[in-house]
């Protein structure tokens, strides 16, 4: 990391030279050859599995300080690494070696009537900023994808994982280095906490575009203060609905899939709406399987009588992402009904329906309003990763730039190109 005076007079001086470091190197990332950049991806991979016991015994001092903090099992859980994840991390980094580098890419192009060449290619944004909070997989995630796409990162990972991201930040700068490009291409404003995180959010010299990731308090704060342009990712108030169709094992299995296989990640499942003619029928082997595994259910009143170990659900679980064992169950009496609930609550993330009725799958598809829809299969499934972009920067919940998740060519912008023989305007 570029070395300067960190007096707390100084913080804006010192905050500008790191991002402006940023700001250089990402010029010289943007002649690199696709080769440089996968050799240095592959000297990140190396480095990590090579530093996982220190990774480890890092991760391992946040994770007491969580706990001693109260954080919920969720952010606990996102904030782990073990051996097991750190490996999947860098297995993650390598498969982002294997796709297509966009740069340069010809997004469209055309002679002229009058014989000017005109193509529209891909670019770099440039210096990319990420704020996020007890996910230090994101750390490495972010300057993967980053840098395949030519970009270098600004990141604020947050005080729950500060000893965590130390360590992957050295060992992403030092590998970066060893592979023969700029080590300033990753740079950190952890050490100056939340007023580097309002600096960064307000670089508009050094940085090209903020991605929050985290809490829906902490988007809409991102949101609400940036004078960066931001990519707004969203929480996950995450629905499924299993119409009067549904097929009982596919019910059982898929919701239990989308709440149980990992809860604190924002596509787990959180609203489970249920079609009144199916309630009787799919609701005892569904509920059973969910509380076989530690779900904590939160029915309305027609889930109650059905099944009274259920707790009540009040107005604001409808619009809470637990990012735990919790699932909040509600009974509708039309498809109509359905839709008008995820309407008021979805968070625009993944919504999906379990239906053998081609007509409401169909309409589902149509008028749910989310970055990812889906029928008859598990909402676990919207990740980068299961889409086949390698790692993912985010799942962006808005409609412009980038939508859903985020990949190799969502970081990067286009210019034109014109080609002429002394061409002038008639």
């Amino acid at each position: 990391m570029t070395d300067v005076a960190t007096a707390p007079a100084d913080l804006d001086e010192v905050l500008d030279a790191r991002l402006a470091a940023a700001k250089e190197a990402s010029r010289r990332l943007a002649r690199a050859t696709t080769a440089e950049k996968d050799a240095a991806l592959a000297a990140i991979a190396e480095r990590l599995r090579a530093r996982a016991d220190d990774i480890v015994a890092a991760n391992r001092e946040d994770l007491e300080r969580g706990r001693a903090a109260g954080l919920g099992s969720g952010l606990l859980d996102r904030l782990t690494l073990d051996a097991r994840r750190i490996d999947a991390i860098a297995e993650a980094v390598l498969d982002v070696v294997a796709l297509g580098d966009p740069v340069g890419e010809t997004v469209s192009g055309r002679t002229l009537p009058n014989g000017v060449r005109i193509e529209q290619v891909r670019v770099p944004l440039g210096v990319v900023g990420a704020i996020y909070e007890a996910r230090p997989n994101v750390t490495v995630d972010i300057a993967a994808l980053a840098l395949k796409s030519g970009n270098a990162v600004a990141l604020r990972g947050g005080s729950a994982a500060e000893r965590t991201n130390a360590v992957l930040v050295e060992v992403l700068r030092e590998a970066i280095a060893g592979a023969g490009l700029p080590g300033d291409l990753v740079q950190t404003v952890d050490d100056f906490g939340r007023e580097g995180a309002r600096h960064l959010m307000r670089a508009r010299d050094h940085v090209d575009v903020l991605i929050p990731r985290g809490s829906a308090a902490l988007i809409r704060a991102v949101v609400d203060e940036a004078t960066v342009p931001v990519i707004e990712t969203g929480a996950g108030v995450v629905h499924m609905f299993l119409d009067a169709s549904a097929r009982e094992d596919w019910s059982v299995d898929l919701v239990h899939n989308a709440k149980v296989q990992r809860p604190s990640v924002c596509n787990a499942l959180e609203t489970l709406l249920v079609h009144a003619d199916a309630a009787e029928r799919l609701l005892p082997p569904v509920l059973a399987r969910l509380e076989a595994s530690g779900v904590t259910v939160h029915g309305d009143d027609r889930v109650r009588a059905l099944h009274p170990g259920a707790l009540p659900t009040t107005d604001d679980d409808w619009a809470t992402e637990h990012m735990s064992l919790d699932l909040n169950v509600g009974v509708v009496d039309s498809l109509d009904d359905a839709l008008a609930h995820i309407r008021r609550y979805s968070t625009k993330h993944t919504e999906s329906i379990v239906t053998n009725d081609l007509g409401n799958a169909e309409r589902f598809l149509d008028e749910v309003d989310a970055a990812a829809v889906m029928v008859n299969a598990s909402t676990r499934f919207t990740d980068g990763a299961e889409f086949g972009f390698g790692a993912e920067v985010g799942i962006s919940t808005q409609k412009l730039h980038a939508r859903g998740p985020m990949g190799l060519p969502e970081l990067t912008s286009t210019k034109w190109i014109v080609r002429g023989s002394g061409h002038v305007r008639a």
